[in-house]
């Protein structure tokens, strides 16, 4: 973070001066008083289980040059010394003030990414390709919402020339807040799948919250979209102030790929005219949903007025984030770990990419996928039928939602092996029974179920 003057600071966040301290400057933003360095501001945030003002005396210990405090918390100002104390109406939306007001100060595009699967991906994707021409920030891990985001902005310096920001949601209006700090000129969504179907209700809801991202693009400032998506290419027909540029596999989108080969594990071969030129691209990693990220993360860097060769090289370096189809080849088998998260769409995706590895047997271990409400049942169905279709040797379900595939898997007249699991523990005993050398291991669910442990196991084991 570039240095901010303390009353520069108050003004963004409508704070009133209770105290006022002997550093009038603060280098840095922290909600957590563990990684709180000197002269940064603490921010108390309050959560179910705790309330960060219960810190802020550790915070003035620590260092701290300034510290908000929420005007219906009682705080021990008498032990407060040399430190400036502001009172706001709420610390989490003065959070937000502040990563707005010093977003603002940087001069340089913004780019937002969502969609109900694949916006880190897509976002990674992105980045490495400008990464190629450009110093650019991005988030880390999973700081995409009404929390991470912010924080994420304040990484901002001045070596920065471009951001490209990951924004999530759970329901209505969390999009809304997001791009109303970032201001993205250039929007992204990936798809409109069910992730999140419990709190919308439909994925006619869910789209609608996506395209919350849209709410302060600018005319002649772009939306791209998965012109491949069933509900997302209703969108063609549409005015907006906006442009809109669609990516997909077939010919009616703005940018698709000619002369597509799969490769298998080793990724794709594409071809893409750009300016009546043919070029050929190779993305080295498996999975069609990549191709749609890549054809993102190309339109963006031409955009941006990079040449082919440096956004061949960018594809060539990109690396998907840990436990997001990331593939680990030990000396007897190899484990694919998408254990961050998990959808009926990417459930799919994950299991294609099983069957194409080279590998004598295809085992995927499945667990539950959440915030399904309702739908729940068909989603976990829907990936019992999918492992029939691709011909998935061995079945360990977890979990018991999770038992739902295994079922439409056993009603399909499958020839899988099926085992089912209570929990990791189970899981991990069913696989020490039975895996051989050469075995490929898909580990998937949804985040709450930890089922990196699996992974970890496996590998730990060899």
């Amino acid at each position: 973070m570039i240095k901010q003057y303390i009353p520069n600071i108050i003004e963004a966040c409508k704070g009133r001066l209770v105290q006022k301290g002997p550093v009038d400057y603060i280098e840095g933003i922290s909600t957590d008083t563990r990684n709180l360095e000197e002269k940064n501001l603490f921010i108390p945030l309050i959560g179910e289980n705790f309330d960060g003002h219960d810190f802020i005396t550790k915070a003035n210990e620590n260092g701290a040059s300034a510290v908000l405090y929420q005007k219906d918390k009682k705080i021990p100002i008498e032990m407060l010394e040399d430190i400036t104390v502001i009172e706001v109406e709420d610390t989490l939306i003065a959070l937000q003030q502040i990563s707005k007001y010093y977003k603002e100060i940087f001069p340089i595009p913004f780019i937002g990414v969502t969609g109900s699967v694949g916006k880190t991906s897509t976002k990674d994707m992105i980045s490495s390709v400008l990464a190629n021409k450009h110093k650019v920030l991005k988030n880390i891990g999973n700081f995409n919402n009404h929390i991470g985001l912010p924080l994420t902005i304040f990484n901002l310096n001045g070596s920065h020339e471009i951001a490209v920001l990951e924004m999530g949601m759970s329901g209505f209006g969390e999009i809304q807040k997001l791009a109303e700090i970032v201001e993205p000129s250039i929007a992204v969504i990936t798809n409109i799948g069910v992730s999140h179907i419990e709190n919308l209700g439909s994925r006619e809801n869910i789209m609608k919250a996506k395209l919350e991202i849209t709410a302060f693009l600018k005319e002649n400032e772009y939306l791209l979209l998965n012109g491949d998506n069933d509900l997302l290419k209703t969108l063609r027909k549409e005015d907006t102030p906006y442009r809109k540029i669609f990516f997909g596999l077939t010919e009616e989108n703005d940018i698709f790929p000619k002369d597509l080969v799969d490769l298998g594990e080793e990724g794709f071969s594409f071809t893409i005219e750009v300016e009546g030129v043919d070029h050929r691209f190779m993305l080295k990693q498996p999975g069609l949903h990549n191709v749609y990220n890549a054809l993102a993360a190309i339109w963006i860097g031409l955009k941006q007025g990079m040449d082919i060769e440096a956004i061949k090289e960018g594809l060539r370096l990109y690396a998907p984030s840990k436990m997001r189809m990331e593939m680990i080849e030990l000396q007897d088998m190899k484990i694919i770990n998408d254990a961050y998260n998990a959808s009926p769409d990417s459930m799919e995706a994950a299991l294609s990419v099983l069957a194409k590895t080279k590998g004598k047997r295809k085992i995927a271990v499945l667990g539950d996928m959440f915030e399904m409400g309702h739908f729940s049942e068909t989603g976990h169905r829907l990936v019992g039928k999918y492992v029939v279709d691709h011909n998935i040797d061995v079945l360990i379900t977890v979990g018991d939602m999770a038992q739902w595939i295994g079922n439409e898997a056993l009603e399909q007249k499958s020839n899988q092996i099926i085992y089912t699991a209570k929990d990791n523990k189970e899981a991990i005993n069913v696989l020490n029974n039975m895996i051989n050398n050469e075995d490929v291991i898909l580990i998937k669910a949804s985040r709450g179920m930890a089922m990196e442990e699996i992974a970890h196991y496996l590998q730990e084991r060899s």
